[in-house]
């Protein structure tokens, strides 16, 4: 038992399983915690969001929604998981080292693991069991 627990060694099922939760909470957790919120509230929003690189505080927002809400549901179902795991990254790296300052151990922690969470997703893929995963085969 206790060499299993120090072992390096994986499954494909238990690696395709861990994939599976690893889209799941964190897709969940972005897009209930962070986009949906963001999605209620645009009308209040739309003005006072930051102006990323001018394109306005309205057009940035509708950006940061598309990365918040819809990008975590294509993820969370394993559809074109790479590509929508793109704009979370970034949209994570723009808030933790701009927004937040780099600040791991305070108010950037979240968008740190959000970044983490998505860039592993990004290198890795959703795994087998996910769209792509039953497309490919």
């Amino acid at each position: 038992m206790m060499k299993k627990l120090v072992s390096i060694h994986y499954t494909p099922v238990v690696f395709n399983i861990a994939f599976l939760l690893l889209r799941l909470v964190f897709g969940i957790a972005m897009c209930v915690n962070h986009g949906f919120p963001k999605l209620v509230g645009f009308a209040e929003k739309k003005e006072k969001f930051v102006n990323f690189l001018g394109l306005g505080s309205t057009t940035t927002l509708v950006l940061v929604i598309f990365a918040e809400v819809f990008c975590p549901v294509l993820i969370i179902l394993g559809l074109f998981t790479r590509l929508s795991a793109v704009p979370i990254v970034f949209a994570m790296g723009y808030a933790f080292f701009i927004s937040h300052g780099g600040d791991f151990w305070g108010d950037g922690e979240a968008a740190a693991l959000f970044m983490t969470a998505f860039g592993t997703i990004l290198l890795c893929g959703p795994g087998k069991i996910s769209v792509d995963g039953l497309i490919q085969k």
